[in-house]
């Protein structure tokens, strides 16, 4: 079967690999008929995710069909279709007693640490399997997962409708947190360099927009909140000096949320955390927000349709990568598709 590995930063290639089958663990078999191209797939690719080891089968936004199932599962059937946990935990260790395997001492990332989705089959746990709506395609579904992430750093933020949020960044991530904190907090304050995605997300409802490249940005957060600042902020952007200026425009007793992966040196200033007692928060993947995600959609809250832009076969996958580091303005999420 094909399969798509970055065999080191820099090289991508489609390549034939054994089908996989399933076994006592890993008890069920998928056809995969749709993969996401997360921002993290392209830190990959580039060498500038810290978490990546290579050779890497990548992708962890995966759905697809399940194929054969093994004796003693009851949760899924050949024929349904399923969204992949990316997260792998021990359930033993220190986070994982405390109901937080996402951040598990021996945390396995599916297309991270260990092969992901990019490939024509997977074999996988029947409880990594989430059914989905019958009425969602399986390349929308593929938001599922970042939809997930954008719950946990919510959930992480405390976020609650009294709040101000400052939402830095609206890109893929950025909107995507968007679209799960305006049915929490109806104060969005939303910080971007592309009048596009700020005029975008005014028509969903922001209460207010700066474009950090032609406003002053702490001057208008200010202006917006009172003079007093946001009371949660998040890095959408996770860009060099996102941080500090979300340290900056935070208000006392504010939470700061930040989600970059970079191991580049930050700036940051003691005497902003001090003073202010903010509490600066990180969030990575999700933590069992799969059902959260699938209920929220079936209860009509969350409307994934249109967020994909752009598909490709995945034996076009370098063509596809190549599309994406482009930043042309029309992306917004690009899906690889098995055919």
């Amino acid at each position: 079967m094909k399969a798509v590995q970055i065999v080191r930063p820099g090289e991508l290639r489609v390549i034939d690999i054994e089908k996989p089958s399933i076994t006592q663990q890993d008890n069920v078999l998928i056809r995969m008929t749709a993969a996401g191209i997360c921002g993290s797939d392209l830190g990959i690719y580039h060498g500038t995710n810290a978490a990546a080891t290579y050779p890497r089968i990548i992708g962890h936004e995966i759905v697809g069909v399940v194929e054969e199932t093994g004796p003693d599962v009851t949760s899924v059937k050949p024929g349904d279709r399923v969204i992949v946990n990316q997260v792998v935990s021990c359930g033993h260790c220190y986070p994982c007693s405390i109901g937080r395997g996402n951040v598990c001492d021996q945390l396995k990332v599916r297309g991270v640490h260990i092969d992901g989705g990019y490939r024509e089959y997977l074999a996988v746990p029947a409880s990594d399997c989430y059914l989905l709506p019958d009425f969602l395609s399986d390349r929308d579904a593929v938001m599922i997962e970042p939809t997930t992430i954008a719950i946990q750093s919510c959930t992480r933020a405390e976020l609650t409708k009294e709040d101000t949020l400052l939402l830095y960044g609206c890109g893929s991530l950025g909107s995507s947190i968007f679209r799960i904190a305006r049915q929490i907090c109806p104060n969005i304050i939303v910080a971007e360099l592309s009048d596009e995605k700020l005029e975008a997300a005014r028509a969903q409802g922001a209460a207010h927009t700066i474009n950090t490249e032609t406003e002053n940005f702490l001057e208008r957060v200010l202006e917006y909140t009172g003079g007093r600042g946001s009371t949660v902020s998040i890095d959408a952007a996770c860009s060099k000096g996102s941080l500090m200026n979300l340290l900056k425009a935070t208000g006392n007793a504010g939470r700061v949320m930040t989600m970059g992966f970079s191991t580049e040196p930050a700036e940051i200033n003691q005497f902003l955390i001090t003073s202010k007692e903010l509490d600066v928060r990180g969030s990575r993947l999700q933590n069992r927000m799969f059902g959260t995600a699938i209920q929220m959609i079936l209860d009509g809250k969350l409307d994934l349709t249109g967020a994909v832009s752009h598909t490709f076969p995945l034996t076009d996958a370098q063509r596809a990568f190549d599309f994406a580091d482009t930043h042309d303005p029309s992306i917004r999420k690009i899906v690889l598709t098995f055919d």
